[in-house]
């Protein structure tokens, strides 16, 4: 079926709309990124660079680490970027974008997410890694599109719901585990860095989403005490952030391996930051590039 060039707008140098990005740009092995500036955290690991693209906060690179071809993509910040940025990229990937028509063979791509987070639990410090087994979508995406129920967790939202005292008024949370793929790259413990495996809460704001009261009163009470107290078949939420819940949603949707990584840069529970964290950052993107 052609998708018409309302749906699917491509501009006139054969690059997708929001990305600026040519099929051929694209590796299979995708990083993502938040801010703009850390793309070129990541591409100064890389042996060499093969093209840059740069629109609005939709900066990327495609290069070489280690012989792997690699892309770098910055998503600016939350779920409502992710739905362009997931759309785009598998439509790089799989659409033809000549006949406009969906490839008869689809292309799995992998996608990992690198970014920082808070944690809600006591026992994970400041700087460490955390990776999204399965994330909670308190932002209502994947409620938009069909085949949600398909790759959702049903069991957990109910428990989570009822545990959490959800207000109906709220966008209905999903629960999407990450790729098995990708989980499997990053459980491990080599080199003596541990890194932290939960259930990572995806909230559509900073504050008051994530239960920080600067001059507003929060809808509802208690809510970081009744995350930190949510368990489901041996799983704990973990932390907090603004987007692994669209990037493991869609990703499943459209078949692809995907997956989100963060540093810890704040424990709510034990109401600590450190915001001189670009080192640890840094220390993340390298154990990321060695693993994806």
């Amino acid at each position: 079926m052609r998708i018409p060039e309302s749906e699917l707008i491509i501009n006139p140098d054969g690059s997708v709309f929001h990305l600026h990005l040519r099929p051929e740009e694209l590796a299979r092995d995708i990083i993502l990124v938040g801010d703009p500036g850390r793309v070129e955290k990541v591409t100064g690991f890389f042996d060499r660079i093969e093209s840059t693209r740069a629109s609005r906060e939709f900066v990327s690179a495609t290069g070489y680490y280690r012989g792997k071809r690699i892309t770098v993509l910055s998503t600016g910040i939350g779920t409502d970027n992710i739905d362009i940025v997931m759309t785009e990229l598998d439509a790089l990937a799989n659409i033809d974008f000549a006949t406009r028509e969906a490839k008869a063979v689809p292309t799995q791509l992998n996608i990992l997410r690198i970014g920082t987070c808070g944690a809600v639990q006591p026992d994970i410090p400041l700087g460490a890694f955390v990776f999204s087994e399965i994330s909670i979508g308190c932002d209502g995406l994947l409620n938009w599109y069909e085949g949600r129920e398909r790759v959702a967790l049903a069991g957990y939202e109910a428990a989570f719901k009822e545990h959490c005292g959800w207000q109906e008024r709220l966008s209905s949370p999903y629960f999407v585990k990450a790729g098995a793929g990708m989980t499997e790259r990053f459980r491990t413990e080599e080199e003596g860095e541990k890194v932290f495996m939960g259930m990572t809460v995806s909230a559509p704001g900073f504050y008051g989403p994530q239960g920080r009261s600067v001059r507003l009163g929060l809808a509802m009470s208690g809510m970081l005490e009744k995350w930190e107290s949510f368990t489901r078949d041996g799983h704990r939420i973990t932390n907090i952030e603004m987007e692994s819940s669209a990037i493991a949603g869609l990703g499943a949707l459209m078949g692809h391996n995907v997956g989100t990584i963060c540093c810890v840069i704040a424990n709510r529970h034990r109401k600590e930051a450190n915001p001189d964290y670009k080192d640890r950052v840094s220390a993340l993107i390298r154990f990321a590039l060695d693993r994806l």
